[in-house]
């Protein structure tokens, strides 16, 4: 069974074939890419490869991690398991919404309970809470 595996710290010229090559000594590379910008398309300076065999993989991040690839000393270790977001709340705590318009100081709060319900608390604007 394979396991996917983080390369960190890339140069920024080191392509998909070069991380393909560099693990291959190892085993049979199921997949080697490099993550890119989306806007650029130039490298992030990390990427992910996976292994056929998890023994391979093993062998690959003991003997490759701290080796020297095109110039940079490369972080090798098995890959996390995406985490679920929340989805984006740009700085504000989790649950508080900002609205905007004629009431510029008026911010709700949702407040979660055990079982699952949600409920809205507010401040007016001379500060009273709902």
């Amino acid at each position: 069974m394979s396991k996917r595996i983080y390369i960190g710290n890339l140069s920024y010229t080191t392509t998909e074939e070069r991380l393909s090559e560099l693990f291959s000594e190892f085993g049979e590379v199921v997949s080697a890419t490099i993550i890119k910008d989306r806007d650029t398309s130039q490298s992030k300076g990390f990427g992910f490869v996976e292994l056929s065999d998890e023994a391979d993989s093993d062998g690959a991040i003991s003997r490759l991690s701290g080796k020297e690839v095109d110039g940079r000393r490369v972080r090798v270790n098995y890959a996390e398991e995406k985490r679920e977001s929340a989805g984006r709340n740009f700085g504000r705590d989790r649950g508080e919404r900002s609205f905007r318009g004629g009431n510029r100081d008026r911010n709700f709060r949702i407040n979660r309970s055990d079982d699952g319900r949600s409920e809205d608390r507010g401040r007016g604007s001379f500060g009273r809470e709902y």
